[in-house]
């Protein structure tokens, strides 16, 4: 940050860009940011260090719901209620509190090592942004895309606002069904009987409704019913809607508390009662239990409704409930004045770019998530009951609204249309209401770079189309798609090319973190015990594009241990001195040789996961590749012996190694690697890893790699032989390598054989050894001599209980041969493998067969 190597300008460089899912300015870390983060990271560090001109733009969404919440919490605390100040006192409050705590979780990711451009942050309420919400407002009401009007919505008596249906979470519970019944008008002893599992809305019923067809109810044609408790009469009407199975097959309706039965009523001229009060409590319309909650009256009706002989009947019933995702409040359908957005035709052309792969959903499942949403949506309730929000820019007057930028714009909309020359902005009321926060953060990608004010400044022509979003599947619609929508309107151009989806973090045991659970670590706490590096590493390790990520804290304490491994690599390689004079040994050129290949072979296939969005398994590849491959093999197989010197080709080789070793590393861990860069060498003040060059794959020999693997098995053959026979690494021991006939010995490690397992010799040989044990890798018998140590008895046990299994392999390989469905269907490079194993299993059962015969001599 010091060095500003975070920061961006446009250049005469290919851009790449990503923009943050801005966090609400009321969070805090939590799990699913350090993930989502860590990604962004990742792919922003990576693409810095290829050559690209890296913008990763970090800000922070104002949030209406929950800031306001937040707000009015705080202002309660000092004993102030909100409906007892004006709109200007409140934003005053509203901007102090987010001065004072909206920047935490910004100041948090900072600790994770985001490498955002924190010059640049931005805020959807910043003044530009507010603009430019404004400026679209404006301009999709001019298109006839934005009305007004009375419709049904999603109520949040918590929140007292409307909803959109994608801020309402849908929970499937065990609730009550009540049969009620209602006297028929004019009868002595007639009822018909409904079901219902909120008994008390019927103090807003306006009709029962059966289907035409069902003819247990044609001799209500004509009817009349009573509703309990108010004693309101209220017409039978017929309507195919109705459910001839479900419950009595006749329903309440009760036109001003559910979108169905509002349709209905619109379809009867139904009179429409609101019984609820914007908090949920009973309004005066109900007539009774005024004042009282919902859930309350729910109890006390039913007991008044089994006094006066009403209700039936209680059945137990699953049924789904809508909850506010803000508030987590039950919501209320409720018939409200609302703004809403006209969404088909917006949705049509942002559909086509994902089914045609333009914009690419990593993993791809989620298209049809997507196209579902997609070919089903409905039109966007965008107003908010708030203050804390772009302020909704139509300006009423005698009954006509005029929508305008500005107040000034709306006067003179005002004064053409009443040819009032006197009329002055006194005159015009503003909408009390607020937009969605949905509306201003799907312009995200280009109101960051002003590119709605300003459609030709060099940041969005340089910048937009950003190249990879990392977002969750749970606003896939919410935001993802709303971007699209927003993209190809105001720059007929899709707004990013890939999405990346990440998973839910859920504990080891399945269940989805949160504060209720007491499942979720704390972040910051994880990253005081683990390190920064260590717990980006455990969220990394099992985190698949798409999939939930199971996560145990042990993840975070092997990427520390990972850090130490690599720290102690370091020690090593600093501890030794070099001595000019001396020559490379061969074991130390093939291993540098081995080793150079070992990193090109891994460096594709990380860049080949890279290109999947498989960033979980090119960490495992970079983790393997240092781990295994540098630290547990190649360090091993260029150590000096104990006080020894180094050779100066070889330290400077291995040195050369490391630091890319840490090139790789750096966008999963970046301070450690930053770290070790610095020690590998002497640095000009400006080569800093984090801008140094990604390496790049070249050619491999494959040969000298399928080699290795060979002998690495050898190694560990004489290595088990050692600690079978109980003889210590001081002690020097002899090999002998029994030659197959027509096959030429590969030789090209038989230096680091030699060393690393303390050879005093290497022999090929056509005789076999008295006196040694031997062990086989593939079909090549290796030889130790024991001079007499060897235990035959032992010996002969193991070799019989090793040829037992060679047996039963070869005879489940032969079977599978054998098996001519198998043959004729297989790809022939498995037939192929099986054949050689079965070529491999016969010379070890040849093999251990003769040892057998030497033994038992």
């Amino acid at each position: 940050m010091e060095k500003g190597y975070f920061k961006s300008e446009p250049d005469e460089r290919e851009a790449y860009t990503i923009v943050i899912p801005p966090p609400n300015v009321t969070g805090v870390l939590h799990m699913g940011h350090m993930l989502n983060n860590t990604l962004q990271d990742v792919l922003i560090r990576r693409a810095r260090m290829q050559g690209y001109n890296a913008e990763w733009l970090p800000g922070t969404d104002h949030a209406s719901i929950a800031t306001e919440a937040r707000v009015v919490a705080f202002l309660k605390t000092k004993g102030i209620d909100k409906s007892s100040l004006s709109r200007e006192k409140f934003m005053e409050h509203a901007w102090e509190w987010r001065e004072k705590h909206g920047g935490m979780i910004l100041e948090q990711l900072k600790r994770l090592g985001a490498s955002c451009d924190w010059d640049r942050t931005r805020f959807t309420m910043d003044e530009a942004l507010y603009e430019s919400v404004i400026k679209i407002f404006v301009d999709l009401y001019q298109k006839g895309l934005i009305y007004r009007g009375v419709r049904m919505v999603n109520w949040d008596p918590k929140a007292l606002t409307a909803l959109s249906d994608e801020e309402v979470i849908h929970k499937e519970l065990q609730s009550k069904l009540y049969y009620l019944r209602y006297k028929i008008e004019g009868a002595v002893d007639e009822w018909v009987t409904i079901a219902t599992t909120r008994p008390e809305t019927i103090l807003g019923d306006t009709a029962v409704c059966v289907n035409p067809n069902d003819k247990r109810f044609d001799h209500l044609k004509g009817k009349k019913v009573i509703i309990p408790l108010v004693n309101r009469v209220v017409p039978v009407i017929f309507d195919d809607y109705v459910d001839v199975e479900f419950g009595t097959g006749c329903l309440k309706i009760t036109p001003a508390h559910d979108i169905n039965d509002y349709e209905i009523g619109i379809r009867h001229k139904l009179k429409v009662i609101d019984i609820f009060n914007d908090d949920g409590t009973m309004s005066e319309a109900a007539e009774l239990y005024i004042g009282k909650d919902r859930f309350e009256v729910r109890q006390e009706i039913l007991k008044d409704l089994e006094a006066g002989e009403h209700l039936v009947k209680i059945e137990d019933y699953v049924n789904k409930i809508g909850y506010s995702e803000r508030t987590d409040e039950v919501i209320e359908p409720k018939l409200s004045l609302q703004w809403f957005l006209k969404m088909e035709d917006l949705a049509k052309p942002a559909l086509e770019v994902v089914m045609n792969d333009t914009v690419k959903f990593h993993p791809k499942k989620f298209k049809n998530t997507y196209r579902h949403w997609m070919e089903n949506v409905r039109d966007w309730c965008i107003s908010r009951q708030l203050w804390w929000g772009q302020r909704i820019p139509a300006y009423y007057y005698d009954g006509d609204v005029f929508v305008a930028e500005s107040a000034e714009e709306a006067l003179q909309q005002a004064i053409k249309a009443t040819k009032n020359e006197k009329l002055t902005l006194d005159d015009l009321k503003q909408d009390e209401d607020v937009l969605d926060t949905w509306f201003s953060s799907w312009l995200w990608p280009i109101s960051v770079f002003d590119g709605i004010r300003y459609p030709d400044n060099d940041d969005i022509k340089y910048y937009y189309p950003t190249n990879d979003l990392v977002t969750a599947p749970d606003i896939l619609f919410f935001w993802v798609a709303r971007m699209i929508m927003a993209g190809l309107e105001y720059r007929n151009e899709i707004p990013f090319k890939n999405v990346y989806l990440t998973g839910m973090v859920r504990d080891k045991l399945g269940r989805k973190m949160s504060k209720s659970l007491g499942n979720s670590p704390d972040p910051i706490e994880l990253l005081d015990k683990y390190g920064a590096d260590g717990v980006r590493v455990g969220m990394l390790l099992t985190s698949p594009a798409g999939n939930d990520l199971p996560f145990d804290e042990a993840l975070c304490e092997q990427g520390r241990n990972f850090s130490n491994k690599i720290w102690n690599a370091l020690r090593l390689i600093k501890g030794w001195n070099v001595d000019e004079s001396l020559e490379q040994p061969d074991a130390s050129k093939v291993s540098t040789a081995w080793f150079e290949n070992r990193f090109n072979k891994t460096l594709a296939t990380i860049e080949d996961h890279f290109s999947k969005y498989r960033i979980s398994d090119a960490l495992m590849a970079v983790y393997k590749l240092i781990w295994d491959d540098f630290c547990s093999w190649y360090l091993e197989m260029i150590k000096p012996a104990y006080q020894q010197d180094i050779d100066q080709v070889t330290l400077k080789t291995s040195i050369g190694f490391f630091e890319d070793l840490m090139r790789v590393l750096h966008p999963f861990m970046p301070f450690i690697s930053e770290e070790i860069w610095h020690h590998l060498g002497e640095r000009e003040e400006k080569d800093c890893l984090i801008v140094a060059e990604m390496p790049v794959p070249s050619d491999v020999d494959e040969s000298l790699l399928l080699e290795f693997d060979y002998v690495r098995d050898v190694i560990m053959g004489i290595r088990k032989v050692r600690k079978e026979k109980n003889i210590p690494m001081r002690d020097e021991i002899s090999l002998l390598i029994k030659k197959n006939e027509g096959e030429e010995a590969k030789t090209t490690f038989d230096p680091v054989v030699t060393k690393l397992c303390k050879l005093s010799g290497l022999t090929y040989t056509d005789e076999k050894e008295e006196g040694s044990v031997s062990f086989i890798v593939k079909s090549t018998e290796f030889y130790i001599p024991l001079e007499g140590a060897v235990d035959i008895k032992a010996e002969i046990e193991k070799l019989e209980t090793e040829l037992k299994y060679a047996r039963g392999f070869l005879a489940s390989v032969e079977k599978k041969l054998s098996n001519e469905r198998f043959v004729s269907n297989a790809p022939e490079q498995v037939i192929e493998k099986e054949k050689q194993k079965k070529a491999d299993a016969e010379s070890k059962i040849r093999v251990i067969e003769e040892q057998l015969g030497t033994l038992r001599k």
